[in-house]
């Protein structure tokens, strides 16, 4: 199969029979898949690790518990993919797309996701322990359950997202908009929260808030 960019330009091409094989082989020969056209590739179980996707469009694609430890996806169109229970640990995330996509029980641990937009994004039970999340966009977000411990959360946007059960403890929010938020039973203990917009935030049974 070919994997080919926007412009239709062949990146790798080979025998494979499926594109996660012919991915997972472009990526092991070391080929730069930057500004990869994926869309709607199914790249499930795929072992990705290290690869470079920046700009890459991966929108409405499966990745569903593929390996992107390590990846280059700065940049990339992930929107309304399904990467559940997805490998993202360490990976470059800085203004990927995410608005919708399916990343429950993801592990995102120490990634990092500067400025990129999550919005709708279903991320209930998702690892983000240690994550890089300043000035993410995460409005709307679920993050029930989620581990968000020692993440960095400076002015990041969590306007109306749910927070329910979160694990918050060590977190950075300062600055970060929690406007409507849903924080029912979240652990903040240790959060740093200065000039955090908490209004009309749902507080009750929220741990180590005053």
């Amino acid at each position: 199969m070919d994997i080919k960019n926007i412009d239709d330009k062949i990146l790798y091409a080979d025998d494979c029979a499926t594109m996660r094989d012919t991915s997972t082989a472009a990526v092991r020969a070391g080929i730069n898949l930057r500004g990869a056209n994926l869309v709607g590739a199914n790249l499930g179980g795929a072992d990705l690790r290290g690869a470079e996707l920046s700009g890459a469009n991966l929108s409405i694609s499966n990745l569903r518990d593929a390996n992107l430890r390590g990846a280059d996806l700065v940049g990339a169109n992930l929107r309304d993919a399904n990467l559940r229970g997805a490998d993202l640990r360490d990976a470059e995330m800085i203004f990927a797309d995410l608005r919708g996509a399916d990343l429950v029980g993801a592990n995102l641990g120490g990634a990092n996701l500067s400025r990129a937009n999550m919005r709708d994004a279903e991320m209930n039970g998702a690892n983000l322990r240690g994550a890089d999340l300043r000035d993410a966009y995460l409005s709307k977000a679920n993050l029930r359950d989620a581990n968000l411990s020692e993440a960095d959360l400076l002015r990041a946007d969590l306007i109306f997202a749910d927070l329910r059960g979160a694990d918050l403890r060590g977190a950075d929010l300062v600055g970060a908009n929690l406007g409507g938020a849903n924080l029912h039973g979240a652990d903040m203990r240790y959060a740093n929260l200065s000039d955090a917009n908490l209004s009309d935030a749902n507080l009750s049974g929220a741990v180590g808030i005053k």
